[in-house]
C-alpha cells in the first residue's frame, strides 16, 4: 500500500476510536501488504488486520489494543512496547520480533510462531504476557528474560528436546505439541512413530517433568511392562530405517 493510502487509513480509525464508533470508519487492512511499513505509534485499537503481511514492519509504541491480528506476517516486526492487550494473534507469525516491554495482557496466541522472538526489556520490565493464551504457542528460542508469563506456562531449558508448557494445558516437545491428557494416553506405536528409539528413551522423561509441573496423573499401561522402554525391532524396524 502506497503511504498515502496508509495515512487516510489510520486517520479515519483514530476518529473512529476517538469518536466511539460515531465518525470515522474501522480500519480494514485484512490480507493488506505492509511489510517494512513505518506504523510507530499508530492508534489500531479494534483493527482488522487478519492476514496481513507486517513483516520488518515498525509497530513500536502502537496501540493495537483488541485488535485482530490473526494468520497476520509479524516476522522481524520492531513492535517495542505496543499495546497488544486483547489482541488477537492466534497462528501469527512473530519469528525474530522484537516485543520489548510489549503488553500482550491477555492477547490470544493461541499456535502463534514466537520462535527467537525477543520479550525482554533491558530497562524496563519485560513483556507482559499475564493471561495470555499460548496454547499450542512455540516459543523456542525466544528471550523471556523479565517477561510475565501467563500461570502454569515454563520454557523447560536442559532436556533431551526442547519443551515447554503452555498455560497447564498444551506441552510442546520439540515439534510435537499435545495435551497432558494426551500425553499421557499415548501407544507405544504412536511415541516410536514421533521419534523412534529416542522419543520413546525419553517418554518416562517427558511423564515424570508433567506431573512434577502439573499434578500427577495416569500413566499408560505398557509403561509399566518390562523394557517397555525398548523398541521390539522386527514390529518397528520400518520406523527406524
Amino acid at each position: 500500500m502506497k503511504a498515502n493510502e496508509i495515512n487516510n487509513i489510520l486517520e479515519e480509525h483514530k476518529l473512529w476510536v476517538e469518536s466511539c464508533h460515531v465518525k470515522g470508519s474501522r480500519a480494514d487492512l485484512s490480507g493488506a501488504d505492509l511489510h517494512n511499513a513505518n506504523l510507530n505509534c499508530a492508534v489500531l485499537s479494534d483493527a482488522d488486520l487478519s492476514g496481513a503481511d507486517l513483516s520488518g514492519a515498525a509497530l513500536r509504541d502502537s496501540t493495537l489494543h483488541g485488535a485482530d491480528l490473526h494468520d497476520a506476517n509479524l516476522q522481524g516486526a520492531d513492535m517495542r512496547h505496543a499495546n497488544l492487550h486483547d489482541a488477537d494473534l492466534s497462528n501469527a507469525v512473530l519469528h525474530g520480533a522484537n516485543l520489548n516491554g510489549a503488553n500482550l495482557y491477555h492477547a490470544y496466541l493461541r499456535y502463534a510462531d514466537l520462535r527467537d522472538a525477543t520479550l525482554r526489556d533491558s530497562t524496563l520490565r519485560g513483556a507482559n504476557l499475564r493471561y495470555a493464551n499460548l496454547n499450542g504457542a512455540n516459543l523456542d528460542g525466544a528471550n523471556l528474560r523479565d517477561a510475565v508469563l501467563p500461570d502454569l506456562t515454563y520454557v523447560i531449558m536442559g532436556e533431551e528436546y526442547y519443551l515447554q508448557i503452555s498455560n497447564g494445558e498444551y506441552i510442546r516437545a520439540d515439534c510435537e505439541n499435545h495435551t497432558a491428557e494426551q500425553w499421557r494416553s499415548f501407544t507405544k506405536q504412536e511415541i516410536a512413530e514421533m521419534g523412534g528409539k529416542r522419543a520413546l528413551k525419553f517418554y518416562p522423561r517427558l511423564l515424570e517433568i508433567i506431573d512434577s509441573y502439573l499434578g500427577d496423573g495416569p500413566h499408560p499401561e505398557w509403561l509399566k511392562e518390562s523394557g517397555s522402554a525398548e523398541v521390539e525391532m522386527g514390529l518397528l524396524s520400518d520406523i527406524f530405517l
